[in-house]
């Protein structure tokens, strides 16, 4: 057994490769610049939106406050009436700021390689093969950084491609954090 603490080396390292690595897909390989669709007349439909104030936060449209409303008629008229939604409202400002999403990210890694410490450390002792961590750490890695991506497309409704898309992200990610594990056990 490693005690997971013990590995803060490579789970510093593996997080700092992973938060690379993201930068250069996400800025650099474009290949989820259609993760996302516009709108037409999108100067319109923010204007209209902006007389709400609405804070940031994810909505509902519409929402039903007991599952007795949700069977109701009434609700299920304005359902079908449409449009329904899901929506995310950020913080109006400059896109670029990315500063403390970043860092969220970066700790999230962190979090991710402590999780993945802990049940390789566990499963395996000092002097473990490279291949044996490599496969435990991907493993554990891979269900942090990927998996959770298809609740969205589940229940979100977002595309399966961009789904798809985020989950080979976590692959790439997963992969790295098994070398940089494999490459650094004590």
């Amino acid at each position: 057994m490693v005690p997971a603490l013990s590995l803060w080396l490579p789970i510093l390292v593996a997080a700092v490769l992973v938060l690379v690595a993201s930068s250069v897909i996400h800025m650099f390989l474009n290949w989820h610049r259609n993760d996302f669709q516009g709108v037409s007349d999108e100067d319109g439909v923010m204007d209209a939106l902006r007389g709400f104030d609405l804070a940031p936060g994810n909505y509902l449209i519409p929402r039903a406050e007991s599952m007795e409303v949700m069977k109701s008629e009434e609700f299920q008229a304005r359902a079908r009436r449409g449009p329904t939604m899901f929506m995310t409202v950020l913080r109006p400002g400059d896109p670029s700021a990315m500063g403390k999403r970043f860092i969220q990210w970066f700790a999230y890694c962190v979090v991710v390689g402590l999780f993945a410490a802990y049940v390789t450390g566990l499963a395996l002792g000092p002097g473990a093969e490279y291949m044996a961590v490599f496969k435990a750490v991907s493993t554990t890695a891979f269900m942090g950084y990927a998996l959770a991506h298809a609740q969205d497309a589940i229940w979100m409704s977002q595309g399966w491609p961009a789904t798809f898309r985020s989950m080979l992200d976590g692959l790439i990610y997963a992969l790295l954090t098994g070398g940089t594990f494999g490459w650094l056990w004590p």
